[in-house]
């Protein structure tokens, strides 16, 4: 089976862009060459970038240091920015990027980071950007800078663009003229004096000396059909090969060395049943690269065709005297949703597109050893709900609140939006916090709900509905921004150290990988049935079953109602027995059955040979107890104690913890509910009889409760927000401020730790994980992405309930004492470790705020620790 991913969202790092005008939106990104490199400091380092119009918007971004002025806006009067118009290439020395409007091309010339490494700028998790000294450039300067020449007797400007640097240091823009061709406009190394060179690829200057293919026609000029819809260039044997994907479907490969073209291919040969596509010239025809040591150049080409779509990888082959063939490796089916961008890397296509319902979907597939073309699916974050379930016994507005400002909903930028329109752009927002922001909204709805209030005395229940309204009506305001800013743009996979991202509108979602008991229970129905083995189990019987129980844990979580959804999740705050609930929420379902869903449950499990051992796999795969304590006293070099230390890693790692926390927090619930089934059916399903019953009810069932309550309680301190720690409190390194620039409004400023985990991993726990990592792989020095991320997320979602007390400690040094003892109430009634420990801890919460009496009463009292 292959890798399964999620997406995590990072907020804070790109804001919108003004609306876009001639061309679509579209992103991209730029990965150093040692970003995988352990002792680099250009290691989990990376550019990206979005255009909207005549702008340009760039973010520099490290998993590892936080980067200071990393955020640079270029905007061009008059133009407006091609698409494929923005590339980052490194040389020794520099950074450079190369931007192409439909009018002028343009050349910024960076200081590589490790140029620009100085003691005096850097602290353990602070660096300059290479956009410090962006300002100092001209963007007009002559010898960075072009106009583009018109063509004679043509009319309209280039519609697309490939740009690179080549071997001696020109920068070259490949156009896609509007009337056919490629104009190529170049300028000279930012050393060299002389002026800007254009050179046109015709289809008259092609050679005819070509191997296996000879044109039917020698044309002067180029056709409309012949009109360039995508371009990629690639540097091989000190020439530069441009590959244009034009509107006749056919795919030609030019040498800008000698101003012809070697290769020309049809790419409807590769489409089975094409009759009639022929006559329709291509509009959403794309084509990438990817290039490895092992697999030389391949070419990655989408054919967007009516009804359906496809994917075509060749292999550029090359003969002797200057002969070049592709090699066809693989066609891949695309799915019928709207193409928004794809990447192609030495294995593996990966892509993006846009469903009906406007739903962001991401899939990839290897392209050589899928012979059954499936693709794998990526768990894409959904959008917040578009209704707030507000339980009778709950205040609407502490409710919303902790939605809108709860991890894995809501940007900063699009509450901040909603904050000035529900304001009516009557009061300018200040610089604020998270807390501040918070409070910011809570006075801007109440005063709007108090000036609507023209009645002097209504009842509770119709303050109530006001309420309700009111609020609603703010956090539809910030779903609609929110979606705006979740517009995908691109897709962007780092070939050194596999790290995947989509790119937004307003903010940049990673790919993690997914564990493979998270998997099963997220997959799609089809997969659950073509599946024949899972990970989790070795032998093919277990494996058999496996599956078959997930499937039936599905069938239970969709007969749950959201009513008892919730009634389950009230009952796991208060501290109920889960067994008690998961018992309230069957006795629901068995009343409530009006789809004999019980029924399908029931056929599905007598199909399950061995349902115990079916359940102890999922239960093993879910457990957090640890073997031993991670090591404490471990000494890391410099590189290991800034790794995923910067702001962006805290907020994506454990935002992270609380994805996993949520879906094993529902697989948990399931499972038990699904496990009361079985007591009820008893015989009737278990064809191992009673003594499978009994190792059931006695050590499945409470071994089920137990990870239930676990990862409840993780998720409860993932999605809590920590207090405003006093700074003299903590070390230095939380006093950085991530400052979020937006286009129509001031700054928001967020202090780093949001939640108790981030505070926990960023001042404790992330570099006793790293120890742990790195003492068992002392001879690892290449960071790749999959293999990093999931030991350290599963490392750090051990903690919360590790029979180690650094958590609780955390929070007490860091005066977080209302965290501290609702995390000392929730795992009160099950967790039986360090009872004492958590009994002092809670008096010192109690005296630090000033109930002192508490601690008294327990001298006399001796009261449980609630």
């Amino acid at each position: 089976m292959e890798d399964m991913f999620f997406t995590v969202s990072i907020f804070s790092c790109v804001s919108p862009l003004p609306g876009g005008l001639k061309f679509a939106d579209s992103a991209g990104a730029f990965h150093y060459e040692e970003s995988g490199k352990l002792l680099s400091v250009t290691s989990n380092r990376f550019i990206h970038w979005s255009t909207s119009g005549d702008s340009v918007q760039l973010v520099e971004q490290s998993l590892d240091t936080n980067l200071l002025n990393n955020w640079v806006r270029l905007r061009f009067n008059h133009c407006s920015v091609l698409p494929g118009g923005v590339s980052i290439q490194e040389t020794l020395n520099n950074v450079v990027i190369l931007i192409c409007t439909n009018q002028s091309v343009h050349r910024l010339l960076l200081p590589h980071p490790t140029r620009m490494y100085r003691s005096e700028l850097v602290t353990e998790l602070h660096m300059q950007s290479i956009f410090t000294d962006v300002g100092k450039l001209s963007l007009q300067d002559s010898a960075h800078s072009a106009v583009i020449p018109s063509q004679v007797g043509q009319a309209g400007s280039p519609h697309s663009c490939s740009s690179w640097i080549s071997h001696q240091g020109e920068a070259h823009y490949a156009l896609a003229s509007p009337a056919g061709g490629i104009m190529v406009v170049t300028l000279l190394p930012h050393d060299t004096p002389g002026s800007v060179s254009v050179v046109e690829l015709k289809q008259s200057s092609m050679m005819s000396r070509l191997s296996g293919w000879m044109p039917s026609a020698i044309r002067g000029d180029q056709s409309p059909a012949d009109l360039v819809l995508s371009l990629a260039v690639r540097e091989l044997e000190e020439d530069s090969f441009i590959f244009a994907l034009c509107q006749d479907h056919r795919l030609r490969m030019w040498s800008l060395r000698e101003q012809a073209c070697l290769l020309e291919a049809d790419m409807l040969e590769y489409l089975p049943s094409c009759k009639g596509v022929r006559r329709l010239s291509g509009q959403g025809h794309r084509l990438r690269l990817a290039f490895s040591s092992t697999t030389g150049l391949c070419l990655g080409v989408y054919l967007a065709v009516p009804q359906r779509g496809q994917f075509t990888v060749l292999q550029l082959v090359a003969t002797d005297n200057n002969r070049y063939s592709l090699e066809h490796i693989s066609s891949l089916l695309s799915t019928q949703e709207t193409l928004v961008d794809f990447t192609l890397t030495s294995s593996d296509v990966w892509a993006l597109w846009v469903d009906e319902s406007n739903i962001t979907v991401v899939k990839y597939i290897n392209f050589e050893h899928n012979t059954a073309g499936q693709w794998n699916q990526v768990f894409v974050q959904p959008p917040p709900e578009e209704e707030v379930q507000i339980g009778v016994d709950l205040d609407p507005r502490e409710t919303y609140l902790e939605v809108l400002f709860s991890p894995l909903r809501f940007t900063a930028s699009a509450i901040v939006k909603a904050l000035q329109i529900y304001r009516r752009g009557s009061e300018r927002i200040s610089d604020v916090s998270w807390e501040g922001l918070k409070k910011e909204v809570t006075q801007a709805v109440e005063t709007e709900l108090q000036s609507s209030v023209t009645e002097f005395e209504f009842s509770q229940e119709e303050y109530r509905q006001l309420q309700v309204e009111f609020w609603s009506r703010f956090y539809s305001c910030c779903l609609q921004y929110q979606e705006a800013q979740s517009t995908p743009l691109g897709l962007t996979v780092s070939q050194h150290t596999g790290m995947a991202c989509l790119l937004r509108k307003g903010f940049v979602s990673f790919l993690l990988p997914c564990f493979a008991v998270d998997h099963l229970y997220l997959s799609y129905e089809q997969y659950l049935f073509s599946e024949e083995e899972t990970p989790v189990a070795e032998d093919p019987e277990v494996s058999r079953d496996v599956l078959q129980l997930v499937q039936c844990l599905r069938l239970v979580s969709d007969a749950v109602s959201p009513e008892m959804a919730y009634e389950m999740e009230k009952a796991l705050d208060y501290m109920q027995s889960p067994e008690r609930a998961a018992e309230l929420v069957l006795e629901n379902m068995l009343c409530n059955d009006s789809d004999n869903v019980i029924v399908d449950i029931q056929n599905k499990l007598q199909d399950i040979r061995n349902p115990t051992a079916a359940m102890m796999v999922l239960l093993r795969e879910m457990d957090l107890e640890t073997d031993s304590e991670l090591g404490q006293g471990l000494n890391t070099r410099i590189s290991l104690s800034q790794l995923y230390g910067s702001s962006s890693a805290v907020s994506l790692v454990c935002q992270a913890i609380c994805h996993v926390a949520m879906t094993r927090a529902l697989f948990c619930r399931d499972l038990l509910i699904l496990q009361k089934l079985y007591l009820r059916f008893g015989d009737n399903v278990f064809l191992g009889g009673g003594a499978q019953l009994l190792q059931l009810q006695q050590d499945l069932i409470p071994r089920s409760s137990h990870l239930l309550s676990s990862y409840h309680l993780l998720k409860h301190i993932s999605q809590n927000l920590a207090s405003s720690v006093p700074m003299d409190t903590i070390d230095a390194n939380l006093q950085h401020l991530t400052v979020l620039e937006l286009s129509d409004c001031p700054a928001v400023s967020t202090l780093s730790p949001q939640t108790v985990v981030e505070l926990f991993y960023q001042t404790v726990g992330r570099r006793i994980i790293i120890s742990q990592i790195y003492s068992q792989q002392q001879t690892c020095s290449v960071l790749l992405w999959n293999h990093m991320i999931s030991n350290v997320v599963q490392l750090l979602a051990h903690w919360p309930s590790n029979p180690g007390f650094l958590f609780p400690e955390c929070l007490m040094a860091n005066c977080q004492f209302t965290q501290l003892q609702e995390y000392v109430r929730l795992i009160g009634p099950w967790c039986q470790v360090n009872i004492g420990s958590c009994r002092f801890m809670l008096g010192q919460c109690y005296l630090a705020n000033g109930e002192g009496q508490k601690v008294s009463c327990w001298f006399l009292l001796d009261p449980p620790l609630h």
